[in-house]
């Protein structure tokens, strides 16, 4: 329900599982000097992150034969990376190469070199960035074509499509593309009306810089909207694209005074004017506005984001209008029209106006996916659900050399120090090198260490040798049985959640403040308590496993019977709240299928929530019943009227 962020693994003590260095396992003398170790560890990390370069080496001369010394010389280097000379930074990464670490320090410093304008240093080492995940630095590696002459408009238009991700870099490229010509005005405004939709007035300020747009006209048209909207868009064509922005922000708040406003504002030519129902639809779609597939209507022919894009289709398939889907599928840029979910809702499209042989082209080729629209394709194509033939389990000779990889180690370690982000890295970057037998043997050393969310993010990778025994584990069966059985509650869908909500870490925590195995609020779990009559009930029983089971199932078991005992609708409950789901359903004109209801959830992380633990649930149903199952029946269908309004949080 709420995204994990902090975990202890009890069973991974120093003394039991760790290198004393990055390549020397540990002896027992070490580990009280450890405990004091990793206090230090941890206020170097955070010295390194301040740059307080004074404190960084101070608190890592203590770290003498610290387990992860690589990690240690990484925040010493990180603490004080402005001053650090070229050849510090390359004896690291002579030092380090091929390492987790190596890369990370190499990212850190082409942001640093891109930022002073260093090309050449810059060219040099791009190349060798293994991971090649940072938007920003794919914004420096294109400005620094560009400074050399170089056409990049093509590939910044593809790359600039969220602002979050922007950073410096990012900014730049867009002031250096408009100012030489490769950006038209057009390409600006664009990208300002994207920073505009993304809530980002400071990138879209820096970006009206580079297009001469006064900083107090823009924030005004950001942050005052009604304000801009007086003026009726008169006067020039700035004038007209403040007033465009103002128009979607206004239309955030309250539809009608930017619909007003539209009425008004005349001197619009005809794109602008498409431009500007482009916003309002947009705003529209993500309030469920029955009136979103009109204003879309309205906009034909305006370039559009790439969420505006999406926004388009789910107000189409919410008013069932399956010729505005197939429209707004193939007017998608390439990359984003190739994603399974605009495949499938294309092959629907095209069902529906009965073009079935193009349509089951489509469906054949998602349906070997295991997610959500991979199962519905199949499903198309007149087949159910089931579970593919278990691979080879890995044998221990298989097994016995992860158990001495390094970075499997280093990753333990980060768990144990509830550092995540580095856990992570560590493990993902020994999976790159690795065959498929090898996942299925790393996924099963990670099953042995206790550690069931990269045993099953590792089975997950898999494509040919697969086994789903690791990817949908059921751990704590004896208290889930029992649990699930007495409230006539369907033990593969909690499974599904839960799979979802911790990827069965049983001490989780969010940065909210949810808790455990089923991830639930503190007055949440106060609530069911007082319900089911938990006597002497107290906070910190909800990270206990049978506690957290009892209480998360019997919360669960309460919101679907409040939704009329629909998984989709209770779902969506147990992430965002029976409110907001229950307001999102009574925006329906007319019955919907499950899967349009859960495409169309406002909230990004509820509308993968929903789709991610339904099709997980029919995964387990699979392996628990050993039969064929449907999406599509535990999906359902939703109804704009339902039960009265929840008391549940």
């Amino acid at each position: 329900m709420k995204r994990f962020v902090a975990i202890t693994f009890a069973v991974m003590t120093a003394a039991c599982v760790l290198p004393a260095s990055d390549a020397r396992p540990l002896k027992l003398k070490h580990v009280s000097y450890l405990a004091d170790a990793d206090d230090t560890f941890m206020a170097l990390r955070d010295a390194a992150r301040s740059e307080d370069a004074v404190k960084a080496e101070q608190l890592a001369a203590r770290l003498v034969n610290y387990p992860i010394p690589s990690y240690v010389d990484y925040y010493r280097l990180k603490s004080r990376l402005d001053d650090a000379s070229d050849q510090e930074i390359r004896d690291f990464l002579a030092r380090y190469d091929g390492s987790a670490i190596g890369d990370r320090m190499r990212d850190d410093w082409l942001l640093e070199l891109g930022q002073r304008g260093d090309w050449a240093n810059f060219d040099e080492q791009y190349p060798l960035f293994a991971l090649n995940d940072d938007t920003e630095l794919k914004c420096y590696a294109l400005m620094s074509r560009a400074i050399k002459g170089q056409d990049v408009a093509r590939d910044a238009r593809a790359l600039l499509i969220a602002p979050k991700n922007y950073g410096d870099g990012c900014v730049s490229l867009i002031t250096t593309l408009s100012q030489d010509g490769q950006f038209t005005k057009d390409d600006a405004w664009a990208q300002i009306r994207l920073a505009a939709e993304s809530n980002n007035s400071d990138i879209a300020r820096r970006i009206g810089e580079a297009i001469d747009v006064q900083d107090g006209a823009l924030l005004q048209a950001i942050d005052h909207p009604d304000q801009v909207l007086d003026h009726r868009a008169r006067g020039f064509r700035k004038t007209h694209e403040l007033f465009i922005v103002a128009l979607g922000r206004s239309a955030n708040k309250d539809l009608a005074p930017a619909l007003a406003a539209l009425d008004l504002a005349v001197s619009l030519n005809a794109r602008q004017r498409a431009l500007a129902w482009a916003q309002i639809a947009l705003q529209a779609s993500l309030k469920l506005a029955p009136e979103a597939a009109d204003y879309w209507r309205n906009a034909a022919g305006a370039p559009l984001s790439n969420e505006a894009h999406q926004w388009k289709v789910r107000a189409a398939l919410r008013e069932g209008d399956w010729k505005l889907v197939r429209s707004a599928v193939e007017e998608m840029p390439q990359p984003l029209r190739n994603d399974p979910a605009w495949v499938y809702w294309l092959g629907r499209a095209l069902n529906a106006e009965r073009r079935q042989e193009d349509a089951l082209v489509l469906f054949n080729s998602i349906a070997d996916q295991a997610n959500f629209y991979g199962q519905l394709a199949l499903e198309e194509l007149g087949k159910k659900i089931t579970i593919p033939a278990r691979a080879l389990p890995a044998t221990p000779e298989e097994i016995a050399p992860m158990a001495e990889n390094e970075g499997f180690h280093r990753a333990l370690k980060f768990f144990a120090l509830d550092l995540r982000f580095e856990g992570y890295r560590e493990w993902n970057w020994e999976l790159r090198k690795m065959t498929e037998r090898q996942h299925l043997a790393a996924a099963e050393f990670a099953r042995q260490s206790n550690v069931l969310d990269r045993m099953v993010n590792t089975s997950d990778r898999t494509r040919i040798e697969v086994d789903f025994t690791q990817r949908f584990p059921s751990p704590h069966d004896d208290l889930m049985q029992p649990a699930t059985q007495a409230l006539g509650l369907d033990k593969a869908w909690v499974y599904g959640l839960i799979r979802q909500e911790s990827r069965f870490v049983t001490n989780a925590h969010s940065a909210v403040g949810a808790s455990g195995l089923m991830q639930l609020m503190p007055g949440t779990a106060r609530l069911v308590a007082r319900k089911i009559g938990l006597s002497g009930f107290t906070a910190s029983q909800v990270n206990d496993i049978g506690t957290n089971i009892v209480l998360g199932t019997n919360y669960l078991n309460l919101v679907l019977n409040d939704l009329d005992g629909s998984q989709a609708l209770a779902t969506a409950a147990y992430n965002a709240g029976p409110r907001r789901s229950q307001a999102w359903r009574s925006t329906l004109t007319h019955p919907v299928e499950g899967a349009i209801f859960a495409e169309s959830i406002p909230f990004g992380e509820t509308r993968g929530y929903v789709k991610n633990v339904l099709s997980n649930a029919t995964y387990y149903a699979a392996l628990f019943q050993d039969k064929p199952q449907s999406l599509k029946a535990r999906l359902g269908t939703i109804a704009p009227e339902g039960s009265a309004a929840s008391d549940l949080p």
